[in-house]
């Protein structure tokens, strides 16, 4: 391939994985990989200046703002990225370029955390608006209200300024990226796949609630813009952030020679292992602000700063074992089980092997030599079979086809490589089901913890949905035995569960968690059938002519009522007198039957989960996106692009006091 047709592949390929990182959340390649191949990227246009255009990744700060995500908003200070190095010789390079064009150039060398770029706004004290790097030179998304509920942002300041802004970094702590994922994972959703792509989702969700429980952290790393204050130096800023209790970057080490400053990195190197959440490098940065002005920055990273990225860590090992386990979710899933290695600063011996489609992509057997890294410094991988070590009789791994926990045969998902235990009395899913039943959503059974369930699983107080309602006949042994706690502890929890005995249809259809049934799709098929019963004898033609029942929704249904196990579980539930019946709600219609609606910004009075249900108790529908098929878009302040598309599409905007106003006409 000549230099030319390289080019364009590499441009062509980097932004697909910019796209991948920045804008979806979910790259496909190590940060290592991507390095490379900007580094080449680079490389050629050093080559060949006239082939460099603005739109090149090279001149490229980040992904693109979404709209979707939050209102748009102006940066007031750029969000740049910085100039990546990767030997000791750049750095040395950059130092003594500072030190020739400043007089006593001082250093701060930091933690580069791998996280989601957010800046803070801050007026008089008070937060004002927090934004994220977006485009990084035009615009972010605002997730103001996100952000809020982050506990290392601070809404109110001790020593107020007229305008202060900061930037840092949101990222997740190891443990907490681990509790959400174990989450994920009950509830039968898809884990995350490194901290970052976590921390970064839930900034951008639009739920608080979400954002609150995952619990982010922030380490703020540089103060951007600041009015009614000076700060000669970045460190006298730290001081400053830190008496106003917000979180800067941790163990910064001020140094002045390019030998001191290669011994800082060194040290973080060294001791990336030991922390309890990701970095992705170090940075070395000028001390002085007059410095850093007198600089400035080209039109993507400032000429006073170098990221250092260091080297992927890896190791050779030899696969001891392939360990099989079998997720709540009945996924099978096999696990290298290898000689200990230390790798970052830690002692590993596991890794997973995904699925069969890697297993076989690799060709890894037991017995086998193989690499071993970790993913964004923490989470270990195997990266290649080394061919030539193989010995003689070591042959690929195949998973077993049978369930090596109830032994029921596997069964592969149509266009996945997961292969799955189907059966639902297999008791590795029996806790996720559980779980699923008494969410919110669902049964909405509060107080009914994931300990308990897994305790009154892992003691076989319950096998299926139908024993929750029967344990109030082990009341003597579960206070007996402190499952639950004590008397009042256990009657608290055993009274909420004859309460949801009542709760409607709606909710016991949700919480039976078949696939491709959400609460949504619930609703709609309860409306249509009115009782379990009709429902459970419906024909796959019949549950189609269900709006927004399509095939695999409706084949789900069918699947699951003829499923003998889950017709005598429908049975256990009415005999001990659960609702089977969908509850007519006081103040219900069919005012909005046939609409369409599309909620977006902050209403004065009404949470977007309360419009919502304001919506469909009235017969109306809430989708996510505009379309020429909304009706109504129900907007409030901070309506964003949402507003603007409906009206480009002529689709009719209402406020909070309109929907009010058009529901209590119908129910006077």
């Amino acid at each position: 391939m000549n230099p030319s047709e390289r080019y364009k592949e590499l441009t062509k390929t980097i932004r697909y994985h910019m796209d991948r990182y920045y804008n979806q959340d979910d790259p496909q390649i190590t940060d290592h990989e991507y390095d490379q191949l900007m580094q080449e990227l680079k490389t050629l246009e050093k080559e060949h200046p006239a082939w460099i255009t603005p739109d090149s990744p090279t001149q490229r700060v980040g992904g693109a703002a979404k709209r979707e995500a939050g209102v748009l908003v102006r940066h007031n200070v750029p969000m740049l990225s910085l100039q990546d190095v990767f030997s000791k010789e750049e750095v040395t390079e950059f130092v003594n370029d500072m030190k020739e064009q400043l007089e006593e150039a001082e250093f701060v060398v930091e933690y580069k955390i791998d996280g989601l770029s957010l800046a803070l706004r801050y007026e008089d004290g008070v937060l004002k608006l927090a934004e994220t790097r977006g485009d990084g030179i035009n615009f972010g998304e605002d997730v103001t209200a996100n952000a809020k509920v982050i506990k290392d942002v601070k809404k109110k300041l001790k020593q107020p300024l007229p305008y202060l802004e900061v930037r840092g970094e949101v990222y997740m702590t190891n443990e907490d990226f681990e509790k959400v994922n174990a989450r994920q994972e009950l509830a039968g959703k898809r884990v995350f796949a490194n901290p970052r792509n976590c921390a970064a989702g839930t900034l951008r969700q639009l739920d608080t609630s979400v954002t609150k429980e995952r619990g982010l952290s922030m380490f703020v790393f540089n103060i951007q813009q600041v009015r009614g204050g000076t700060f000669e130096t970045h460190t006298q800023g730290y001081e400053y952030l830190k008496k106003q209790g917000i979180p800067v970057i941790e163990d910064y080490r001020i140094c002045h020679t390019a030998e001191e400053v290669w011994d800082a990195i060194c040290a973080i190197g060294e001791n990336r292992g030991k922390l309890p959440y990701d970095i992705d490098g170090a940075v070395v940065k000028l001390n002085r602000i007059a410095d850093r002005e007198k600089l400035g920055a080209t039109s993507k990273v400032p000429k006073w700063a170098v990221a250092y990225k260091y080297p992927p860590e890896e190791k050779e090992a030899k696969i001891l074992d392939i360990e099989v386990s079998v997720g709540r979710t009945g996924r099978i899933t096999p696990t290298a089980i290898f000689e200990p290695v230390r790798l970052c600063g830690t002692t590993v011996s596991r890794a997973t092997l995904h699925n069969q489609d890697f297993i076989d992509q690799l060709d890894v057997g037991i017995g086998d030599y193989v690499k071993v890294y970790k993913s964004g410094e923490i989470i270990p991988k195997i990266r290649e079979v080394l061919k030539e070590k193989r010995e003689a009789g070591v042959k690929r791994y195949h998973l077993p086809d049978t369930c090596p926990v109830c032994g029921t045969k596997t069964v592969r998902e149509k266009d996945t490589a997961d292969i799955r235990c189907p059966s639902p009395d297999c008791p590795s899913q029996i806790e996720r089901k559980i779980i699923n039943f008494v969410s919110r959503d669902a049964m909405d059974l509060k107080g009914f913890g994931t300990v308990y369930i897994e305790e009154l699983v892992r003691r076989g107080f319950i096998r299926n949905i139908a024993d929750i309602f029967v344990l109030k006949d082990h009341r003597s042994q579960l206070i007996e035995e402190g499952i639950i706690g004590k008397e009042k502890n256990t009657d608290k929890l055993l009274n909420a569960i004859e309460q949801a005995k009542q709760r409607d249809a709606c909710q016991l259809l949700t919480g039976f968690g078949i696939p491709n049934v959400g609460k949504a799709a619930a609703k709609a098929v309860m409306k249509h059938f009115g009782t379990i019963e009709h429902l459970a004898s419906a024909s796959v033609e019949q549950l189609t002519q269900v709006p927004d029942i399509g095939t695999v929704s409706a084949e789900c249904i069918r699947s699951f009522f003829a499923d003998a196990s889950n017709q005598e579980m429908l049975k256990r539930l009415q005999d001990e007198g659960v609702n089977m019946a969908r509850i007519e709600q006081a103040g219900a219609s069919e005012r909005f039957a046939g609409m369409t609606f599309v909620i977006t910004g902050t209403l004065p009075g009404l949470e977007r989960k309360q419009a919502a249900e304001m919506i469909e108790q009235n017969g109306g529908k809430v989708s996510g996106s505009v379309s020429k098929k909304t009706t109504y878009l129900l907007a409030g302040e901070n309506a964003g692009s949402k507003l603007a598309k409906a009206k480009d599409l002529g689709v009719q905007v209402i406020s909070e006091a309109q929907l009010l106003e058009m529901t209590a006409v119908q129910q006077d």
